[in-house]
């Protein structure tokens, strides 16, 4: 079980690499509080978005619930899908004494979740990274104006 005082370490990454380069997603929030963001579509020749901002300590104590609360560090990737052409996710969570990394496919929707081989852990990694990216997206919408020209 987190407590307060433990450090948080949190990492996710969706991407490919296709006819339009290596597109991909990528957050971190690290120990000091600070949230990085990367998003990479090379369709129509976007650019590279980068931001990075602090988070306040209550919003790490909602982190590290959201991260209990799934019951993901009770996880194990052994079963799930091996990542293809179609793409990677890779999640990778320090807290505290625990650390755990996950690489999985891409997942389309429920469906792949419910014709794997482990639906009840991977339903578990698909809500959390559902979870986790709309607080990212709405921390960084909130902090930036991201139009794209």
């Amino acid at each position: 079980m987190a407590t307060g005082e433990e450090e948080l370490y949190v990492r996710y990454y969706v991407g490919h690499i296709g006819k339009f380069g290596h597109e991909f997603l990528e957050f971190e929030f690290r120990p000091d509080g600070k949230l990085r963001y990367a998003n990479s579509s090379n369709y129509k020749n976007d650019t590279l978005i980068r931001k990075e901002v602090y988070v306040s300590p209550s919003l790490i104590q909602e982190l590290k619930r959201i991260v209990t609360d799934s019951e993901i560090l009770k996880e194990d990737d052994k079963l799930w899908p091996v990542p293809d052409r179609v793409g990677r996710q890779e999640l990778e969570i320090v807290m505290g004494k625990e650390h755990i990394s996950f690489t999985t496919a891409k997942i389309g929707s429920l469906v792949d979740v419910q014709e794997s081989k482990d639906p009840e852990g991977l339903r578990v990694f698909y809500y959390l990274i559902q979870d986790l990216k709309c607080l990212v997206f709405s921390l960084i919408s909130l902090h930036f104006k991201i139009k794209p020209i």
